[in-house]
């Protein structure tokens, strides 16, 4: 399966959202997305929440999350 290509879908620009990664054409930041999908959202239900979102720009959204975890080192905090 091809990967999901996200970089002409999610944008970062200091004018919308303080700079946020969000979704091209909308403030949604990229954040709510996979947070919705991680609190056991479908990607239709993201999608019906805000309205102006595609299937194609919720897959971007966990597409650039898996990316940027793939580069950074994410340590577990003990608490």
């Amino acid at each position: 399966m091809p990967r999901m290509q996200w970089k002409g879908r999610v944008i970062i620009d200091p004018d919308i959202h303080h700079g946020d990664p969000c979704i091209r054409g909308t403030r949604v930041p990229v954040s709510i997305i996979v947070g919705s999908i991680a609190d056991g959202m479908s990607a239709e239900d993201v999608r019906s929440a805000y309205p102006q979102l595609t299937i194609e720009d919720v897959r971007a959204a966990l597409a650039y999350a898996a990316e940027a975890l793939r580069r950074d080192v994410i340590l577990p905090l003990v608490g």
